[in-house]
């Protein structure tokens, strides 16, 4: 049986060639960032405290970092491997404030 109109064709998949592959390993070297967003739960007292436990974050620093949140609805508290922002996130939510990750 013939299908008219139907050609036959062979369609290669593209070759992976070293300069794609230096291409995509920045990607994979970009830190991630670890987001808190603003929420009305929380204490601002508490959030300063939070930074300061799990950060080890002087007051002041904690402080402006808890004031971003607060005015501009986030702030980026840390960065780093993947796994180091996942365990972070988990903290946070640990304690009860949101946060996400994104890579930067």
């Amino acid at each position: 049986m013939h299908n008219a109109g139907v050609s036959s064709q062979t369609i290669e998949a593209p070759l992976r060639t070293e300069e794609s592959e230096q291409w995509e390993s920045p990607v994979e070297d970009r830190p991630w960032v670890v987001i808190v967003w603003n929420d009305p739960v929380n204490l601002m007292t508490y959030v300063t405290f939070v930074f300061q436990k799990l950060f080890g974050y002087a007051k002041p620093k904690a402080e402006k970092l808890m004031w971003q949140v607060h005015a501009e609805g986030k702030a980026a508290v840390s960065t780093g491997t993947r796994e180091r922002a996942e365990a972070d996130v988990a903290r946070l939510h640990a304690h009860g404030l949101w946060a996400t990750m994104q890579q930067d």
